[in-house]
């Protein structure tokens, strides 16, 4: 339902715009992610996201790099890493803005021991400007109950014991905090799944693919609005040129 209202907010705006057209798109679009709902659908990532992953962690500043992968690394290390995703094996979770542009991304990595099957690793990166909005409790969270529902009993996430944010969330999901020096390992066990869970889960799901499909239509929108704004402007523009 608060997606639908946020949706129905910004479509009362963009009615706005053409009715008013001395407003500047920019100027709306800012003024509707301040007044929207506050809706974080979470999206499963596939293989099409490839390109969507790496963008977002390259945009990554040096200390945010160094806190996700526990070394300063380079872009060509960000992008052999990307590379490897295996999204048929793992899996992926990224939040969206309504640009479209990845601004949280959550790595759920299963294990690759075949003794420890039912273990699996958490990594999440989230761009600076995204900050204190809660969207790394919610994509742990988030990979919480789809690592439940896949049977995953203990879900770990290696850090920096720099790393204060990730294991804050990790120790408020319950999980058990082991530092180890300059690093630190946080587990979380997971318990059985439930209809509960797996419910939830096909929810979450349900909005996160209609909120994506809404995003595209209007990112779409935005972009026709800027053009007729734009071929307006310069009539107007050629308007004034001509006359005496």
């Amino acid at each position: 339902m608060l997606l639908f209202q946020s949706m129905l907010h910004e479509l009362w705006h963009a009615a706005r715009a053409l009715l008013h057209p001395h407003l500047k798109t920019a100027d709306l679009q800012r003024h509707i992610s301040h007044a929207a709902v506050a809706v974080v659908p979470i999206r499963a990532l596939a293989e099409r996201h490839r390109k969507a992953v790496l963008s977002h962690l390259l945009e990554l500043p040096p200390e945010d790099r160094y806190l996700r992968f526990g070394y300063a690394a380079q872009d060509a290390q960000i992008q052999t890493y990307a590379e490897g995703l295996d999204f048929a094996k793992d899996q992926v979770f990224g939040i969206f803005d309504r640009r479209l542009r990845l601004i949280a991304v959550a790595h759920l990595a299963y294990s690759q021991d075949s003794h420890a099957e039912t273990c699996a690793e958490l990594g999440v990166s989230v761009l600076p400007h995204a900050r204190s909005r809660g969207l790394g409790s919610k994509l742990f969270a988030r990979a919480q109950v789809h690592a439940t529902n896949d049977r995953i009993s203990l879900m770990f996430i290696h850090a920096l014991s720099d790393n204060s944010a990730m294991l804050k969330i990790a120790r408020r999901a319950g999980a058990l905090v082991e530092r180890q020096g300059s690093e630190s390992d946080a587990y979380l066990r997971l318990p059985a799944p439930s209809m509960h869970t797996r419910v939830s889960e096909m929810v979450d799901d349900q909005i996160a693919d209609t909120d994506y499909r809404l995003k595209v239509q209007a990112k779409q929108f935005w972009e026709i609005l800027a053009d007729v704004q734009e071929v307006r402007r310069l009539a107007q523009d050629a308007q004034t040129k001509v006359s005496p």
